[in-house]
């Protein structure tokens, strides 16, 4: 009988700085696991947020240099935002989903649903003049960190960029994944069977997005200052994920 008792370790890493264009996000996470004494092993999950990577691919927009166009700035007067904004918001999404005052929930052009296209001030610069986009590809920057540390340290590990969002039905955000790499974005336990040998039917877990989420415990939101966390013990397939894979096909949507 196996009396271990299954558990995963998640730490976030001390002393990132504040991520400017072009840095070396890799090497960057490197020198906070040295600090914290920590060495990567093959297995190893690291959970970077989407601000951070953005911040390094220079998703950086000064709404002052953004022009404005017609829909952008009667979708503005619709929702009272700032037209400067919406025309950022219009660029980046495939759809409208929903629109009221205050409000503005896009299809984003990665294909999830998100509120503001995931456009962001906060902890951004300080300023009210510059936002930040998210990853034009996190699937690829995902897989562009997780080659680097590769190489680096010789480690198979894997990768989740994440972003924080809100749900339709549920209040208060939580982690999700919009990036992935070396590792399963879904987990497929159709035929598995439950306590009773009951085989399960339709039970597919969003991987990527659990372990987002469990990391966002620790990043937070706020002042944290906290934006990679390591997840350390989970158990996964050799199964090379994509959090395109999360996105739910339109046939299958039944709330659009």
């Amino acid at each position: 009988m196996n009396t271990q008792i299954p558990s995963i370790h998640i730490s976030a890493l001390p002393g990132i700085p504040l991520i400017q264009p072009d840095d070396n996000l890799p090497q960057i996470i490197l020198d906070a696991l040295n600090r914290a004494g920590l060495t990567l092993t093959t297995g190893d999950v690291l959970v970077v947020t989407s601000k951070i990577v953005s911040k390094s691919e220079g998703r950086l927009f000064n709404l002052d240099q953004v022009e404005a166009g017609d829909e952008a700035n009667h979708l503005a007067q619709e929702t009272r935002k700032d037209p400067h904004i919406v025309e950022l918001v219009l660029r980046e999404s495939r759809m409208i989903s929903r629109k009221a005052p205050g409000v503005l929930v896009t299809q984003h052009r990665l294909g999830f649903i998100s509120a503001n296209a995931g456009i962001d001030q906060s902890n951004v610069d300080g300023s009210e003049n510059i936002v930040l986009l998210l990853p034009v590809d996190p699937d690829a920057s995902a897989e562009a960190i997780r080659v680097q540390l590769r190489e680096l340290t010789g480690a198979e590990v894997g990768i989740v960029i994440s972003d924080s969002h809100g749900r339709p039905f549920r209040v208060g955000n939580i982690g999700a994944a919009i990036g992935v790499a070396g590792m399963p974005a879904l987990l497929d336990l159709r035929g598995r069977p439950d306590l009773f040998g009951r085989e399960l039917k339709i039970s597919i877990q969003g991987y990527a997005d659990l372990v987002a989420s469990a990391a966002n415990l620790l990043t937070g939101e706020a002042d944290e200052g906290r934006p990679v966390v390591l997840v350390r013990g989970l158990q996964f397939p050799a199964v090379e994920g994509h959090a395109s894979d999360l996105v739910r096909p339109p046939e299958q949507d039944l709330y659009k």
